[in-house]
């Protein structure tokens, strides 16, 4: 795997392509896609009526498919397309297909050791994928899908009792687990949702639902031993392996630790919690009142408000936070440490840390514009096409990608150039 400390960081901006309009011949193409080091782009594209393949540059893969879609680069820059060939699906990697076929796939998963894991479903079977191997098991349901940090573990939420139409007397004795690796919990539950791995892919938890009325957090398969009218997506303190989640009690949402409430069921919601790495800040997205979300770290909400709060992403030593302020679904906003920055956004994407955690960027787009920021600052040229800014190992350059005039670029610039 290619580090980010290997790629070209020097200053200064390269064409990645001269033109990303359509090839000759081609009767249409897709959005960009920039490699992680940006250097290069990729599109679907239609080769001919119904044959489509992916444009690299000014290259095509020699393979052609009945139909392609969600190209994702990989993040040691392989790319991957999910492909049709003879009525079935499966995944190309730089071209070649697996040759594992499935009935259907989507939503492609990558592990930072370089697996690569896919939903899949197989006669109506349900599960995942790893690197072109299955679960041994499939489920007649499967969703909620969900990869330890390295990707070496998967998870998902199974229906493990079939149901008949209307069978609501089956239903409510449990019909849904979590399985890892394909395994499910001995125990099944009326639902579960959005089961979670700790930092080392040992453990997981999920929200489950115990009866009608009661909700509560297995960890391991175990529930804790209180339940509360509705539970959010619970987080694993990297620290202690405690497990918190947001919990709502007497009609007020607070956060439980291991059962136990530790933040005062005093919120009108309280979603997203996030750990920073050693465990001392608990941070999560709040509404103190109706209608008026914000961030809070350790229960203590910031004082900027909005109707609704997005993308809340920590500095890698958690100490910062940063998220999305959403005033009506036209005007965004980026709000860091409790400061809002100037401006506001048609949209905004969630916001990056540098590894050192001393800046942050964002891409945003104002009409058919797209526009990179740093700390606040937009750089002075816009984009009509745009990839995700990413931060130089040493924090003080940031990598842009994107279409200007036409041409796919590259720019490496320092952030105190913005």
């Amino acid at each position: 795997m290619r580090s980010p400390t290997a790629w070209d960081w020097e200053l200064g901006r390269k064409v990645i392509a001269e033109s990303v309009a359509p090839l000759e011949g081609h009767l249409w193409q897709e959005e960009a896609q920039f490699a992680p080091d940006g250097s290069a782009f990729a599109a679907v594209v239609c080769v001919e009526e119904g044959a489509f393949s992916l444009r690299v540059n000014d290259t095509v893969w020699d393979t052609t498919f009945e139909k392609a879609w969600y190209p994702r680069y990989t993040p040691d820059g392989r790319l991957t397309a999910l492909v049709q060939i003879d009525g079935e699906w499966t995944l190309a990697v730089d071209g070649t297909p697996w040759e594992e076929m499935y009935g259907f796939v989507w939503d492609t998963h990558f592990g930072s050791n370089g697996d690569i894991i896919l939903p899949v479903q197989q006669d109506m079977q349900y599960g995942l994928s790893i690197n072109g191997t299955p679960w041994e098991t499939l489920y007649e349901n499967a969703n909620n899908f969900s990869v330890s940090p390295s990707g070496a573990r998967t998870a998902a939420v199974v229906q493990t009792v079939s149901l008949g139409q209307a069978d609501i007397e089956t239903y409510q004795k449990g019909a849904y687990t979590v399985a890892i690796d394909g395994e499910p919990w001995p125990r099944v539950f009326i639902n579960a949702w959005t089961p979670v791995f700790d930092t080392h892919g040992r453990r997981v938890a999920a929200q489950v639902r115990l009866s009608l009325y009661d909700y509560t957090i297995a960890v391991d398969g175990e529930p804790w031993p209180v339940t509360f009218p509705c539970v959010w997506e619970p987080v694993f303190d990297p620290a202690t392996g405690s497990v918190a989640a947001p919990v709502r009690k007497d009609g007020r949402w607070g956060m439980a630790l291991d059962g136990n409430l530790i933040w005062p069921a005093s919120f009108f919601q309280c979603w997203h919690p996030r750990f920073s790495p050693d465990g001392r800040r608990l941070w999560a997205i709040v509404a103190p009142d109706y209608g008026s979300f914000t961030v809070a770290c350790d229960g203590i909400p910031w004082g900027n408000r909005f109707p609704v709060v997005s993308d809340l992403v920590l500095s890698p030593d958690g100490s910062r936070a940063a998220a999305v302020g959403n005033h009506d679904n036209t005007r965004f906003s980026v709000i860091v440490d409790d400061k809002v920055w100037p401006g506001e956004w048609d949209m905004v994407w969630a916001p990056v840390f540098s590894a050192d955690g001393a800046h942050v960027a964002v891409k945003a787009r104002k009409g058919d514009t797209f526009h990179f920021i740093v700390d606040g600052k937009p750089w002075r040229e816009g984009f009509s096409q745009a990839g995700t800014p990413v931060f130089g190992p040493d924090g003080d350059r940031l990598l842009m990608c994107g279409v200007q005039n036409g041409a796919a670029v590259r720019h490496i610039v320092a952030c105190n150039d913005f």
